[in-house]
This record gives C-alpha cells, structure tokens and sequence, in this order.
C-alpha cells in the first residue's frame, strides 16, 4: 500500500495550532477545523495533479531545509515556495476556492486566505521533509504524489465536492475518477431502489393471496352492535403476514455488503486528535480521545492517538525543532497536556492519574537531549485576575521543578502564568464547561 501523506501533514496540524490559529485570527476552533479538513484534501490533490510540473517539485524539495514546518503560522504568508505551488495548482480558482472554504467552515474570507497558506506548508514540509529523509529525487516524489489521486474525494468533508470548492476542472483525471465513483454509487443506488420495488410488489402479492384465503362471513349482528370477528382479525393477518415475508427477505440479504460511513474520514475533526484539535480535537468538531501506544523511539507510551505526546514526537522526529531559526519560530504553538490538571486552589498536588503523562513528557526530553520547552499555566475567568495569575504562575513553576527534579533541568527553560488571559468562556459559564480554560501547556522554545 502506498503512503498515504495525509497522515504526515495531519501531525503539523495538532490541537495547539488550531488553537493558536482561532486566537490569532479571532475565530472559533470548530471553524478553523472544518476550514483545513476542506482544505488540506483540495491541497493534497492539486498537487498530486500537478505532480510533474517542476515548480511543483522544486518548492517540494526545497521546503526541507527551508525550515518552514517551525513556523506553520508566522512564516506562510509571504514565503515564495507555497505562492509558487498556489499559483501553480489552482491559478485563478483561489478566489472561488476561499469562498468556498469560508462558506463551508464560518471563517472570514481573509481567515480563509491565511489557513490556506498554513495548511500549504504543513503540505509542503511535511512531504519536502518525507522526500529529503528517504533520499526522492524529482520522479520519486512525482510517483510519490501521484499515488495520492485515489485518496482525495475519500478526505473531502460531508457536504463538499471537488465541484463545490471550484475545482471540477482543475483536477483533471482525479475529477473523472471522482465521477466515475459516483456513477458506480448511483447506479448501486438504483439498484437497491429496483430491489426495494420487487420486495414491496411481492409483499403485495402474499397479502391478496392471504386476503383471497380468507373465508367471506356474512355479518348477521350488525344491529346488535358487535361488529364481525374479522374487522379486528382481517388486518392483524395481513399485518402479520407482511412481517413475515419482510423478515424472510432480511434474512437472505444478511449477506450484502453496505458501503462504510466515509464521512468518518474526514479531517479536522479531526483530530482531534487531542484537545482535539480538540483540536481542537469540534463541527462543533468535539473529537473523540482515542487511547493510543505512542512509539517513541521503540518505547511505547500510553497517551492519545492525535495527543500531546504524538504531536510532540512528530514535531522532534521531522526535524522541525532543529530547523527552527530561533525561538520566535516556535512561540506560536503550544502543546496542552491530556491529564495533568492541580488541586482546585493547589499548586503543589497534581490530580489522580496526572503524574503519567509527566512521565511521558520527560521520556520525551530525554530522548531528544537538545529540545528545550517553556511552561504555561492557564486559569478560567472566575475569581480575582491577580490571584488567577499567582496560582497559574507557581502551576508552572512546579511542573518546572518537578521536571528538573528528574534531570532534565536544562531543558526546561522557562515558567510563566497568564491566568485568564486567553480563557474562552465567561465568569458564569459552569464549573464543568470552563475546566477548558484551565489548563497546563508546554511549547519548544530555543
């Protein structure tokens, strides 16, 4: 089985950056979600369908040294390699494409514009990175794009067509495969409708057969008010004997074969992955949190499939940390743990069950020696701001020491609380809806 690159662009687009990205650009996280999960496919094809054209390939492999996965929100709107690959994908479409992707997901035009430079990079990278690890020359990452075709209209979110985004004519050969598809559904769907025909003609059928079967009784008692036995009996027999032909019917057909729900496939909803992308996993996108052996260097550890210890992993693993010019490259996004949450008032004892993703959290320092990370804490709106601020700062502080502690001292370089600074619900909300606002959170820093 081909590769499927999906899989390596979808870690560049975690939780936290959903997140950072509906802070910067004042929208909601559900929207930022759907807006790539429409975007990220339409990208991935475009470019499997330009797959020879060299522009295409250059920016490919020049995005591997380019260090653009480091600053996926900061660095894409004027970098000349995704501009290349935009105007070499879709030319004059962009326009009717960000309408498109804004009327889908709730974002302004604008929004749209910048995701689109974002999730063109997390796609450039990502496969530049893939192409550079594994030694692809210009044919070996063409072939690698071209494998790509048959994925695109399976990623698509429900309610979104290559049609509707304004892409029927760019994609050439993918479109027809997409149509023809469709075709072989509808011409199934014509199928089941011609055997829903028979099944109804036939059930017809054995009810006259039972109605012509049925004895003719004379009502003799109408005037004393009875009624005959067969006012009541008549229909239960037929009822009956519809049940029957029905179930019989099922039951020779158990072994059809029903297409699976692909709108399970599609993105961002992904995603959660995590808070679920959460992110953030969300439309409301809220993503389910699937639990998950995450391989860090041949040690498994528990965490979430799509979560912070995978996200983390990945980022480390593609060289996006090492690439990263400096710390204003990574400032933007942050990681936020799963399960490491304080004592209501505390900061000094974790909840039950915290200390294992710390555990995880410090592996991951330890096998990548020269990462170095910066602590937050996060408060809800409720309460004094001043206090908020003390307690999330000394939260920090004490995931700080209590990494230090273990060794990795040099590697965690800084602590700081912002309180509720960037909580999302108010004051009033409930206690168990604002617990999303308190929270811990780590980011790479230089």
């Amino acid at each position: 089985m081909s590769l499927n690159i999906i899989d390596l662009i979808k870690g560049q687009l975690g939780p936290a950056l959903v997140s950072q990205a509906a802070t910067q650009f004042g929208e909601s996280e559900s929207g930022i979600s759907k807006a790539i999960s429409a975007l990220l496919p339409a990208i991935v094809g475009g470019m499997a369908n330009n797959a020879e054209k060299p522009g295409v390939l250059d920016a490919i492999t020049g995005a591997a040294s380019s260090g653009m996965l480091g600053n996926l929100l900061g660095g894409s709107s004027n970098n000349s390699m995704i501009t290349t690959i935009l105007s070499s994908v879709f030319g004059d479409k962009i326009g009717g494409l960000m309408n498109a992707v804004s009327s889908f997901s709730g974002v302004s035009n604008s929004t749209s514009n910048s995701l689109l430079n974002m999730v063109t990079g997390a796609t450039l990278g990502s496969v530049g990175k893939y192409a550079a690890d594994n030694n692809l020359g210009a044919s070996g990452v063409s072939s690698l794009l071209k494998d790509q075709k048959g994925i695109v209209s399976t990623l698509l979110p429900a309610g979104l067509s290559l049609g509707s985004l304004g892409l029927g004519d760019v994609f050439g050969s993918a479109n027809e495969s997409i149509t023809s598809a469709t075709n072989t559904i509808s011409s199934a769907a014509g199928s089941v409708s011609s055997a829903a025909s028979s099944v109804t003609s036939s059930a017809s059928s054995k009810v006259s057969n039972v109605r012509e079967n049925i004895p003719t009784v004379e009502n003799n008692n109408d005037n004393n008010g009875g009624g005959s036995i067969w006012k009541w009996l008549l229909p239960l027999l037929l009822l009956i004997a519809v049940s029957i032909f029905l179930w019989k019917k099922c039951e020779g057909k158990k072994d059809v074969v029903t297409p699976a729900n692909t709108e399970d496939s599609t993105m961002m909803n992904n995603s959660t992955p995590a808070d679920t992308l959460n992110a953030a996993n969300s439309t409301s996108t809220t993503m389910t949190k699937e639990d998950a052996d995450i391989d860090l260097n041949g040690v498994m550890l528990k965490g979430y499939k799509g979560g912070m210890e995978e996200q983390m992993i990945t980022f480390l693993k593609y060289g996006n940390y090492k690439n990263a010019a400096d710390d204003e490259a990574l400032k933007n996004v942050w990681y936020s743990f799963d399960h490491v949450n304080f004592k209501i008032g505390s900061s000094t004892v974790f909840e039950a069950g915290s200390e294992g993703q710390m555990d995880n959290l410090l592996a991951i320092l330890k096998a990548f020696p020269e990462s170095k990370i910066k602590v937050a804490g996060y408060t809800d709106k409720s309460g004094n701001e001043a206090s908020n601020k003390t307690l999330s700062k000394a939260r920090a502080e004490y995931i700080k020491k209590w990494l230090s502690d273990k060794g990795v001292a040099a590697q965690v370089i800084a602590a700081d609380g912002y309180g509720s600074d960037f909580a999302t619900l108010p004051a009033t909300a409930s206690v168990e809806d604002r617990a999303v606002d308190r929270k811990m959170a780590v980011r790479f820093a230089k």
